[in-house]
């Protein structure tokens, strides 16, 4: 299996926290984790666009939202087979409208959690 890369926005806790979780349960260290919010990343798209939305590149193929998500989640092995269930398109079309839900409330759980942290 090839390496999977990831870029995520290392400035929203809620992305770090989700990271952090994904990092403890690849212990294969097949996904190379990129902070695209460091202005000294190299980013295979637009940084405002990765930074808006999950990106992942899997067998060389930038991939964004929900079928991002399923390319890591077939990286680690205890989620691989969500991953696999989300090669299915009546399934990747139910993430990808439960992740287009979530990034409507993606500022406001940012607010939450940082809240929290700050306490």
């Amino acid at each position: 299996m090839d390496m999977i890369t990831v870029w995520h926005d290392g400035t929203c806790p809620l992305c770090r926290r989700e990271i952090a979780l994904m990092r403890q349960l690849d212990k294969a260290g097949r996904i190379e984790f990129v902070d695209a919010s460091d202005a000294t990343t190299s980013c295979p798209a637009d940084r405002a666009e990765l930074l808006s939305r999950f990106h992942a590149s899997e067998d060389g193929v930038l991939l964004s939202g929900a079928a991002a998500f399923a390319a890591m989640w077939r990286a680690i092995p205890i989620l691989r087979p969500l991953g696999l269930l989300a090669r299915h398109r009546p399934v990747l079309f139910l993430l990808e409208r439960g992740y287009r839900l979530f990034l409507r409330l993606r500022p406001g759980l940012q607010r939450l959690i940082a809240g929290r942290s700050v306490a």
